[in-house]
This record gives structure tokens, C-alpha cells and sequence, in this order.
């Protein structure tokens, strides 16, 4: 794919949605970086209903620590994998209040330090809430990436990397978060909406007929 398809396929996603935002709810980098944590392998919705009580209760490092393990579980039980996440959430807000004082670290190494948090976690975070150019590459941004031909890849990192030196400089703050709803939304996985697809004409995805 060339520079020029690039620049106009980000143009038009831009257009279409000028402000986007993740899906998750938070008000703030610390909720923001415990919703991401417990994102892996659930939904973006599973994860809003258990916060939405849990936030209320405990939304900083010291708070969640005083709710306790089991306190915590109780609030995040509807969530895959929650008694591994709970541990490491208790474990990222211990750090958080001994070596931090309580607020979230602002670069990749410090952040991917924190138990249960990985390069991926450390991107949104970056990105999300301190609007540093990350890209956070999940199943939707890699299946886009290498479908479409913006950006495609063997694995994660290397998709990654392509992203953030491929994508123009104008685009690249909210790149991830365009990426990210047009994988979800409309070039999914199983069944590709091609036929509505703003960016149908520009895309390089050579089986694209059988879904017009």
C-alpha cells in the first residue's frame, strides 16, 4: 500500500469519527489503566458493568488495597481469568502507592514493570491517557493492519512498529482508536461488512468481492 491510500483512508476515518475514544469507562489514568488490565481476553462491556461498581467504592491504588483480594473479587468476578487479575491488580496497586505515591507511572518500562501489565496494556495507557504516540496493537488493530494493507505484519510487534512508522504523523495519536472500531465494528473477523466499508475502495484485501 502506498503513502497516498494511507493518507486518505485515515482522512476519511478521521472525518467519519474526529474525536475518538476507547470504549472503556474511566475517569482518570489509574481507572483507565486497571479497566485495560482487566480487558485481556473479556469485553469492553463485561468490563464498564463490573467498574461502574466498583469505581464508586475504590478508584485509586490505596483504596482497591483496603478493599482486600476478596473485596475485590466480589466486584470483578463477571470478568475471565478474575482471580489471576485480582492478584495482580492488588499487586500493581501495592506498587503504585510504595514507589509512586499512588499515580500512574508515565513511560513504557515503568508501566510494563507492574504485574499483569503488558507492552499492549502499556500502549493504551501511554496513548490513552497521556496522549504519547503508542500503538497498541490487539486482535482487531492486527486483523485491519494485514487485511486492509496498511500496516501488515507476521505478529504483534512487528505490525506494531510498521504502525507507528507507516501511519502519516497527523493521524498517528488516534490511529489505534480508529483501527480499533473499524475491527470491531465493521471489518470483522468472520464476516467483513465490505459492502458499507468507508474505506472499501482503498483497501488491498484481494477476497473483498465475496463480501460486497
Amino acid at each position: 500500500m502506498n503513502k497516498g491510500k494511507r493518507q486518505e483512508i485515515f482522512t476519511r476515518l478521521r472525518d467519519d469519527n474526529p474525536n475518538p475514544q476507547t470504549e472503556l469507562k474511566y475517569n482518570n489514568p489509574f481507572e483507565l489503566l486497571i479497566a485495560v488490565l482487566l480487558s485481556a481476553q473479556a469485553t469492553d462491556v463485561g468490563v464498564n458493568k463490573a467498574t461502574r461498581k466498583l469505581y464508586p467504592v475504590a478508584n485509586t491504588p490505596q483504596a482497591i488495597l483496603d478493599l482486600g483480594l476478596d473485596g475485590l473479587k466480589g466486584y470483578i468476578k463477571t470478568i475471565g481469568l478474575f482471580n489471576t487479575k485480582a492478584v495482580n491488580v492488588m499487586k500493581t496497586c501495592a506498587i503504585l502507592v510504595e514507589k509512586y505515591d499512588g499515580e500512574i507511572p508515565e513511560t513504557r518500562e515503568e508501566l510494563e514493570a507492574l504485574p499483569g501489565v503488558g507492552r499492549k496494556t502499556a500502549n493504551v495507557v501511554l496513548n490513552t491517557a497521556f496522549r504519547q504516540v503508542a500503538m497498541a496493537v490487539d486482535t482487531h488493530i492486527f486483523r485491519v493492519s494485514n487485511r486492509t494493507g496498511i500496516a501488515p505484519g507476521k505478529n504483534v510487534l512487528e505490525v506494531e512498529k510498521r504502525l507507528i512508522r507507516l501511519v502519516p504523523q497527523e493521524f498517528l495519536l488516534d490511529a489505534h482508536h480508529w483501527l480499533i472500531l473499524h475491527g470491531r465494528y465493521v471489518c470483522k473477523a468472520r464476516k467483513p461488512q465490505c459492502g458499507s466499508c468507508r474505506i472499501e475502495d482503498l483497501c488491498e484485501f484481494k477476497e473483498k468481492d465475496k463480501y460486497i
